[in-house]
Formats: structure tokens, sequence, C-alpha cells
């Protein structure tokens, strides 16, 4: 019986979150324990996610937290184990951990012979800082996906959802590696839909456009709050002519992860973007 004002009821399915200490892992999680899914909240420091389980337990939902490095394969087989162990078997899987790095992001949306030698091009992007974006959105979704994916083997109504990105559509401007990542994360999604296909589990993707968060603060605002030309660039691409709110989410993975609203959708990367990759400029 559905009893939350989301209308979705998981009610005995346990949900993992990787990132769940994040904005928007945050609200995916908060959103999952309102349906009454079990919720467990993964992430690389813990006192994030320590906030948001006494919150969610303060609804009278259960959480936990493990923290977790979702680049080291032992310790997400660990804490897989654990999970199962204390919550049950995972049902839904949230791969969202992700993000960019300041040393994969050139300083200029175009290059110029006379930058070179001045500021931070394309030749100067670091190539631990590439390694760095590449393994935490690619690894970083294969990995945990490794480890809980075997418990739902031989279970109903199991499925995954990955965190893909605007940038996968189009890619952005001073981020290449951060846009083939996501780039990267919308192939495994569909490629990994194929081939789970056959135990039933489903894959899918949401690709949020334009929100703003911790992450992503600093080059959408300047100090004094004011939107940085990027922004404007952004708001002017975007016809609905606003950032998103991570709220503004939730109707999307809700409907991915209900059994019986999306059980024939697998495969897809589903926008969530305000228009932005309706619309072609003109």
């Amino acid at each position: 019986m559905q009893n939350n004002n989301l209308g979705v009821d998981l009610t005995g399915k346990v949900a993992v979150v990787t990132g769940g200490g994040g904005d928007i892992g945050s609200e995916f999680a908060m959103a999952l324990a309102k349906c009454n899914a079990k919720v467990a909240l993964l992430d690389l420091t813990a006192k994030k996610a320590k906030i948001l389980q006494e919150n969610i337990q303060n609804c009278n939902k259960i959480a936990r937290v493990y923290e977790c490095n979702v680049l080291d394969k032992k310790q997400v087989e660990s804490v897989a184990e654990q999970v199962e162990r204390e919550l049950g078997s995972c049902d839904i899987l949230i791969n969202c951990a992700g993000g960019n790095h300041p040393s994969a992001t050139t300083d200029t949306e175009y290059l110029s012979a006379e930058d070179i030698g001045d500021i931070k091009t394309f030749f100067d992007l670091e190539e631990d800082g590439i390694r760095k974006v590449f393994d935490l959105n690619i690894l970083g979704s294969i990995l945990p996906t490794q480890a809980f994916s075997k418990q739902m083997l031989g279970k109903n109504g199991c499925c995954i959802v990955n965190i893909s990105s605007m940038n996968a559509f189009c890619p952005l401007t001073k981020i290449p590696a951060y846009s083939a990542a996501k780039a990267g994360i919308s192939n495994f999604t569909q490629w990994l839909a194929v081939h789970f296909s056959k135990v039933g589990i489903r894959v899918n993707a949401l690709a949020p456009g334009f929100f703003s968060t911790t992450q992503n603060k600093a080059l959408l605002w300047n100090g004094d709050g004011s939107p940085t030309p990027r922004t404007h660039k952004i708001l002017s691409a975007t016809p609905m002519g606003r950032l998103g709110e991570c709220k503004e989410l939730i109707g999307g993975l809700l409907y991915l992860v209900d059994a019986e609203l999306s059980s024939f959708v697998t495969g897809i990367v589903l926008p969530i973007d305000g228009g932005f990759s309706a619309y072609s400029g003109v």
C-alpha cells in the first residue's frame, strides 16, 4: 500500500546510493526512503551522509551509512556484503558518485595561439587530473555495479540508474574529460541494459541539465552571488530560462526505479534539462 506523497511504493526494497552525501545523491536517497525503501548511503566521507541518515530516521524510515571509496574494488565488495547482511540484498542501485576536477579543465573555451604558455590550455591538462575524472565517473559506476548487481540475480523488479549529463549529448567547452566520461556513462548504460536483459535487471540513466550544486558553485556564481558569464550562456541556451533544482530530478528517478511504471523501459538516457537538449540556439 502506498503511504507516501510521492506515489511510488518501494516497501521491501533495498536501495543503494553511491555519493549519498552529495547534493543530488542526498535528494535521491531521501526520496527513496520516503517511498519506504531501506537506503544504504555510500560516500567517501561519512559526515554529510550521517546527517542525512538522521533526517531519514527522523521520518521513521530506514537508512545506514557506509564509508566507501567507489574506486577501491575490494572495499566496494566488502561494503556490498555488509549491506546485504544489515539491510538485505540490493534491489536498486543508484550510481551517483562522479564529478569533474579543475586540473582537467581548460581556462578558456577556444584555443588561441597567443594563449599558449600563459593560461591553461588543452595542452596543459594534467594526466592525473584526466585520469581522476575518468576513474571517478566510469570506474566509480562500474565497480559498484559489479558488486551490487550480483545480489540482484534471481530477484524480480531490480534496476540500476546511472547519472549521465548534458555533456553526453553535446560536449561543453572547457571540460573535455568530464564530457567524454559522461558520454561513456551513457554508452555503458546501453551496453549493460542489453547485457542484463535476460536476467531481469533494467539499466537506465538520468541526464541532468544545469543544476546549481556544491561542486559547480564556483563555476556558476561570482563571490557576490551574481551569475557568472557562463551561467548567462547556460540560461540563454535553456528554453525554460533557469537552472534546475535537485528535487526536479526525483520524478524521473522514481519513474525509472518503479517496477510497474517502467517495467518495459531499459537502456534509455532520460534528459531532465529544461529543454537544453532540444534547443538549437536559433
